[in-house]
């Protein structure tokens, strides 16, 4: 452990205060890089010219805070905190050299693109585009940010705490004197959200000052913080296993593993020591410290998720048809769908997230270019062909599997030809534009489609008309049934502008060239479940909404189960969600439904419960469902579970005891948390319930709950758990701090540290929870 919390900046390079001991905070988050010269220029600081529209340029100065984790700017506003000039590493998503966002492509493209950089941040914050004066302070820049990101996020979860505690006494030691008067530890305990009546304060205080000098410094803030950081249930089962007071034998953590983590080997045992162990000692006697200890449990091999889902596990070869595939409605937009802008920001954040069917709407635009937005509405136009080219640059960068875009084609003859000239042009050969080994029985498989691009839409006959097709076709164009989301609207704020634009039965002239471009994904409409199946091919598909969706479900779930294991079914919000909100996708998937679309871009529960299903199998996009979805003759009943395959019941027992560093949710600087959990269980409606734990008053750093919870759960193949803490608030409505949600079989047992995610699906730097989890048959 340290002797002093302070981070001392030398010649602008991060070092500890004392040498041999890592500074308290943990390393800093740039350790390793004491000596980099991007590291010392950032630490400097600069002037870079921040751009915002073509008219709006200001010249800004920004430096790296000595903590290594904070980017600080001046304002020539009056802002309401100093925080508001800042912005913290965590926060970043990328960083883009050159004209890589819509503002640098816009505003920028009179400055060359090596001066040019932008930061991209996660969740809905707008991007930060700066110009440097310089290609070398451009590079300075974006070198040194991606450096100090890589080392942040390769921090242990110790080490982000650590961190996180040094940055509240920075905070909390206003004089800068590198000591810690009772009124700075009073404002510290805040910080990290807790809240202690003056007499505890008191005593914490007077047991660290050995010195009685009325303030605590070196050694004594060490003893403060180890009685701060200590976890009495930690201690508990540390001492459960241990073989002296130092350390737990190998032996002794193998049978930790097998009684409480129902994981097996003694060789695990050894290597998981070997790869956590802190000390050379407890690492040669092949024993674990208790900080060792912690930090096992803290790491991916302590998560409740599964870490062997972290890779795609799951068998890629089978028909299309038989996954869940991740899928964004509206995919254009970053707001609202009656005012808010169109970016190609969005569908790089739909990307990323492992979407793998976008949804573009296209439109006649000017200069013979078509374009997207939210037709009939005042949302902002895109051109298509910068779409085109943003899905070719993003559509693999997180998984290879295929990428579905769903085209709305309310375009004339000739701005189709331009669509159609522009997908081929620009993705060229990641576009698909014949049947997988010249076959059209079935569904050639996500493996088989790596690294490709495929297109929903209308087509103007069959595939097999299409292969027998030849060049010098005399068909041109023809009518096709023009049956858009937009005739089906239900909100009245578009409705009669859409009806009076569009008429029942309405038709939509097709290009040849539009219609060549869809192979697996012809769009069709639903006739019913006996018309599929005895006039449609297995490459015709349906789009539904989701009230429609939801009735076929409740009314004729084992029919749609049939109708989904061959064709594929898109559903996606009613028209009435004019604010972007989103359905519960958990209906659609208990009925086989693969490309169940939600509004990507509103953080929401429902949006929580969508990237916990996709969490798994590697996060590619793609979820192969449960045999019993997949079998054309299956007997399966959502609504009416009966005996069979998908009948296993499992009681699962989760104890829910602690919590660590919960984020202040309210800004007043006197709030503290009041927290509380929720476990909620998903999947199909018997299944469906949610327990509540006790809630903890004024502490956010290290709630104790200790409470048990017994679930019985009829069908695990399609269930999901959600774990919810809030700040209970008596008078309004409870404020969200943070939750995780994954799929029953991605479950870990024992116990297991939960890493809370923030509203917008981003994991927090240290906030966790702290289960037990048991899983076992019942007899039903």
């Amino acid at each position: 452990m340290p002797s002093s919390y302070t981070l001392s900046v030398h010649d602008g390079s991060c070092s500890s205060a004392t040498a041999g001991e890592p500074q308290l905070g943990g390393q800093c988050c740039a350790a390793g890089l004491q000596d980099d010269e991007d590291l010392k220029f950032l630490l400097k600081g600069s002037p870079l010219s921040k751009v915002k529209s073509a008219s709006w340029k200001r010249l800004r100065f920004y430096k790296l805070q000595e903590d290594c984790k904070t980017v600080w700017h001046d304002s020539k506003k009056i802002l309401r905190s100093p925080d508001a000039q800042m912005f913290s590493i965590d926060d970043i998503e990328d960083v883009r050299p050159g004209h890589e966002t819509e503002g640098m492509k816009r505003f920028a493209q009179d400055v060359p693109s090596d001066r040019c950089f932008s930061i991209v941040f996660k969740g809905q914050r707008k991007n930060l585009d700066l110009i440097a004066s310089s290609n070398e302070e451009a590079a300075r820049w974006t070198e040194g940010l991606n450096k100090i990101m890589s080392n942040s996020r390769a921090m242990s979860q110790k080490q982000k705490l650590q961190h996180w505690i040094h940055t509240c006494l920075r905070k909390a030691d206003k004089n800068k004197d590198n000591k810690m008067s009772f009124k700075e530890l009073k404002s510290f305990l805040q910080e990290v959200n807790i809240e202690t009546d003056d007499n505890y304060a008191k005593q914490i205080f007077q047991q660290c000052d050995k010195s009685k000098t009325g303030s605590l410094e070196d050694e004594e803030i060490e003893e403060f913080y180890k009685i701060l950081t200590t976890r009495e249930e930690i201690d508990v089962i540390f001492s459960t296993y241990k073989d002296s007071d130092d350390f737990m034998s190998a032996s002794n953590f193998h049978k930790f593993l097998q009684t409480e983590q129902q994981e097996r080997t003694i060789d695990q045992a050894k290597a998981l020591i070997d790869k956590y162990e802190p000390s050379e000692e407890g690492k040669k006697q092949f024993s674990l410290t208790k900080d060792g200890f912690l930090i096992y449990l803290l790491s991916d091999n302590g998560n409740v998720f599964n870490p062997a889902h972290n890779q795609v596990y799951q068998d890629m070869k089978q028909p299309l048809c038989h996954y869940f595939i991740s899928s964004s409605h509206n995919t254009y937009l970053m707001e609202d769908q009656l005012r808010g802008p169109s970016s190609t920001e969005a569908y790089i954040r739909a990307l990323i997230k492992g979407c793998r069917c976008v949804e573009l709407d296209c439109w006649d635009g000017p200069n013979g270019e078509p374009v997207i937005y939210h037709g009939y509405t005042l949302t902002s136009k895109i051109l298509f062909k910068d779409v085109i080219k943003t899905i070719k640059n993003y559509a693999f960068k997180t998984t290879p599997y295929p990428v579905i875009i769903s085209l709305e084609n309310h375009c004339t003859l000739d701005q189709q030809k331009t669509m159609a000239k522009h997908l081929k042009n620009i993705l060229g050969d990641m576009l698909l534009t014949m049947p997988v080994e010249g076959k059209i029985k079935e569904f050639p498989s996500p493996e088989q489609l790596k690294g490709k691009i495929l297109v929903k839409g209308k087509k103007l006959n069959s595939l097999e008309d299409s292969m027998k097709e030849t060049e010098n076709s005399s068909t041109e164009a023809d009518d096709v049934s023009d049956e858009d989301e937009a005739a089906e609207m239900e909100d009245d704020a578009v409705k009669t502008t859409v009806h009076a634009k569009k008429k029942a039965g309405a038709t939509l002239k097709l290009a040849k060239e539009l219609s060549d471009t869809v192979i697996y994904c012809k769009s069709v409409h639903f006739r019913g479940f006996e018309h599929a199946l005895e006039h449609q091919s297995f490459y015709e598909m349906s789009s539904l909404t989701e009230s429609k969706a939801l009735k076929l479900a409740n009314e004729s779930g084992n029919r749609f189960i049939r109708h989904n294991s061959r064709q594929l079914t898109r559903v996606y919000p009613d028209g009435m969600r004019t604010d972007s909100s989103n359905y519960s996708a958990v209906d659609m998937w208990n009925v086989g439904n693969q490309i169940v679309a939600l509004n990507f871009q509103t953080p929401c529960a429902e949006m929580d419960v969508y990237q916990g299903r996709f969490r798994d199998n590697g996060f590619c996009g793609y979820i192969l469902k449960p045999s019993f979805l997949r079998y054309n003759q299956s007997k399966f009943n959502p609504k009416s579970i009966q005996d069979g395959e998908w009948w296993t019941p499992k009681k699962l027992n989760i104890m829910v005891i602690s919590g660590q560093q919960l984020p202040k949710v309210n800004k007043k600087k006197s709030s503290i948390v009041d927290p509380f959990v929720t476990v909620e269980i998903l999947g199909v409606a018997r299944d469906r319930e949610k327990k509540l734990t006790k809630v903890v008053e004024n502490n956010g750093f290290n709630p104790m709950w200790n409470e048990h919870f017994e679930f019985e759960i009829d069908v695990p193949a399609l269930a999901l758990v959600r774990f919810l803490v809030e700040d209970y608030d008596a008078s309004s409505r409870n404020d969200f701090v943070g939750q995780y949600t994954l799929p029953l079989t991605s479950l870990q047992l024992g116990y297991r540290h939960i890493h809370l995610l923030n509203k917008n699906g981003d994991p927090y730097p240290s906030a966790t929870l702290f289960v037990h989890v048991m899983l076992q048959e019942s007899k039903g």
